[in-house]
């Protein structure tokens, strides 16, 4: 997930609004965008009502960051440091091939985009809750893949049946 903003509805919004103590019906309105600022002001993030990674990180819904080109803020900035390049805070270009040189070399899907996988390849949250957290996401979207994988196949058995391949 890259942002939340209003209008967004589902299961990242009913987390958000459970960490943010409001009615988790999934549905970001402007309750939820006031309570998100608040909790913006309070703890010294930008004050947008916009969730993205830095108050992902903050809000300990670390399974919700993703940085790609265009994300920016201290989370950018943490990342850039641990691959020990030009740290900006703003994902661009150059963080991108870099992004993309680490995770071929540490046998990740090279795409340049930094989801579950690649923050706790980096250990770029320092907690054991991010962690597991990380851990437990960077397994379940390995599950999800294997499960699209034996479809496809499945898929693609059933199509060289019909036409006698």
């Amino acid at each position: 997930m890259a942002i939340l903003l209003r209008g967004l509805r589902g299961e990242p919004v009913k987390r958000l609004q459970a960490k943010l103590g409001v009615d988790a019906d999934g549905i970001f309105g402007g309750g939820t965008e006031k309570a998100l600022k608040d909790y913006q002001k309070e703890n010294g993030l930008q004050v947008d009502g916009i969730a993205g990674p830095d108050t992902f990180a903050q809000m300990g819904l670390y399974d919700l960051v993703l940085l790609r080109r265009g994300t920016r803020g201290s989370t950018v900035k943490a990342m850039q440091e641990k691959l020990g390049i030009d740290a900006d805070g703003k994902f661009g270009s150059g963080t991108e091939k870099a992004v993309k040189a680490y995770q071929a070399e540490n046998g990740l899907t090279a795409d340049g985009i930094v989801g579950p996988n690649t923050l706790a390849k980096l250990e770029l949250f320092d907690s054991s809750a991010a962690k597991n957290v990380l851990a437990s996401a960077a397994d379940a979207a390995e599950n999800v893949w294997d499960t699209i994988e034996e479809a496809a196949e499945g898929a693609l058995d059933r199509v060289k049946n019909m036409f006698g391949f």
